[in-house]
């Protein structure tokens, strides 16, 4: 016969039962910085390895063509997160920058907006916003500027006759060692002591989890290195000296990302490069593995949507290029991967998207009812199976004044405005973007059909650029 007791005990435990099977999914938000889409060791495109990533690309739904829009500034990262964090395609993104405390203020921050769907918000790492960073999260944790603090021997490396002063395993350079421990390391230290707290927490959590790499200047411990032989990688198929366009895109080799590697480049400097791009996302895998093994220790992964990606990619030896101010597959395309509650393992997503939809379907995932200023889109549909869902048909790309870019499918148009230069690649047949269809009968067609998209997208982007004024023999295309 039942004790009062054990009556009171099967009650309390029904309880807490019901709680838990009605709190709302966590959310738990992984974002790295400058880490392109080739970057994925699953895809096998690179010699990186990534093992983690991997196996959480495996878990959920991956997307095959996620893109960021672009930049109003040569800091490209700046731009994409305050589309992330506002919701705001770029060009009314860039009027909102300038009153992002007014934004964060009203309530018109990504995070505000989980509080007021009842999540406790927490965030460490990288932020590079205006807006107050301890005003917008509940819970804030070594927050961190743009880029680790790097030195004059970190750029202009290595020289032609192989000089080379700087050591990505130095801990007296500073960099991702300033503090004593890598950047990479206290991120994951942060986000697993907060996941452990949080199962303490009625409500549920969103954690944004912000690392500085694979950013520039590109450390990580020996052992890292020393998995990635310099005789073992291999030179972008897509390799050159420099780029011809380079002014025109206004993309110089003063310009701080480019340089980083001499010009003219040469393909041993581009491989030890990469070599130190490897590394250091490989290290920063094996902290993602951290966070995600203590979330399943927490046992609360099963009622957690997990997303991963990055604020854009970069070159590293694509076109002539070390850096993301162009509008190349290599610098607009990250991974991008959603774990969580009714998302089919497995799935490959081949529908383009804006790495900016993680904010409009974490929005969906918390029920809050989708903001009027955020133009970007839920993408628990598509996710989940719905391949008619995606509305993001035609993908734009913008850089200053000096680059427009669209893709619709496989056909790409890119411009050069300042210089009336245009080019156009067949992404399905010329994935590396190696062959300029501009000047051949069936680039012009394309031409004839891409503009008029652009100059329709500009529009409806509010982009000042006048391209029909400087492409006019295409204004009147069907």
């Amino acid at each position: 016969m039942p004790t009062i007791f054990n009556i009171f005990f099967v009650i309390v435990c029904c309880h807490f039962a019901c709680i838990a099977q009605s709190k709302k999914p966590n959310i738990l938000f992984l974002f790295a910085d400058d880490q392109s889409y080739e970057t994925l060791g699953k895809l096998g495109l690179t010699e990186v390895k990534t093992p983690n990533l991997d196996r959480l690309a495996e878990d959920g739904a991956f997307f095959n063509r996620a893109y960021n829009m672009g930049s109003w500034s040569g800091a490209v990262c700046v731009a994409s997160r305050h589309m992330l964090n506002t919701g705001t395609f770029i060009w009314r993104a860039k009027k909102t920058h300038k009153t992002a405390n007014l934004e964060q203020k009203e309530g018109r921050y990504w995070a505000k907006y989980m509080s007021s769907a009842g999540y406790k918000t927490y965030f460490t790492g990288k932020w590079h916003l205006p807006a107050k960073i301890n005003e917008c999260f509940d819970v804030v944790q070594n927050p961190r500027g743009g880029m680790p603090k790097s030195v004059p021997s970190a750029y202009q490396r290595p020289q032609a006759n192989g000089e080379d002063k700087w050591s990505p395993h130095d801990r007296k350079r500073g960099g991702f060692w300033e503090g004593g421990k890598h950047w990479s390391e206290v991120t994951a230290d942060d986000a697993i002591q907060f996941i452990h707290s949080a199962k303490k927490h009625p409500e549920p959590f969103f954690a944004y989890i912000a690392f500085n790499a694979p950013h520039d200047p590109r450390q990580s411990p020996k052992e890292y290195l020393d998995r990635y032989p310099l005789d073992k990688i291999s030179v972008p198929k897509n390799f050159l000296p420099s780029y011809p366009h380079n002014l025109a895109m206004n993309c110089p080799p003063s310009l701080r990302d480019e340089n980083l590697v001499p010009y003219p480049r040469t393909k041993e400097a581009v491989k030890v490069h990469r070599k130190e791009y490897f590394s250091i996302i490989t290290h920063m895998d094996d902290q993602i593995g951290r966070i995600l093994q203590a979330l399943k220790n927490s046992g609360q992964a099963d009622n957690t949507y997990i997303f991963f990606t990055a604020d854009h990619g970069l070159s590293v030896g694509h076109h002539g290029l070390i850096g993301k101010q162009n509008l190349y597959e290599h610098s607009t395309k990250v991974p991008f991967m959603i774990t969580g509650p009714g998302i089919p393992r497995g799935r490959i997503i081949q529908n383009p998207i804006y790495l900016q939809d993680a904010m409009a379907t974490t929005l969906a995932i918390a029920n809050v009812k989708k903001p009027k200023q955020v133009e970007f889109q839920n993408l628990l549909p598509l996710a989940r199976g719905d391949e008619n869902s995606s509305k993001h048909e035609e993908i734009y790309g913008a850089y200053l004044d000096a680059q427009r870019s669209i893709t619709v499918g496989n056909r790409k148009l890119i411009v050069y405005p300042t210089a009336k230069i245009y080019r156009i690649y067949d992404l399905e047949q010329d994935p590396e973007e190696m062959t300029d269809l501009a000047g051949t009968n069936k680039g012009k067609k394309l031409a004839q059909k891409l503009f008029p998209k652009l100059f329709n997208l500009q529009s409806k982007m509010d982009d000042s650029i006048d391209l029909q004024s400087l492409f006019p023999e295409f204004s009147g295309a069907i």
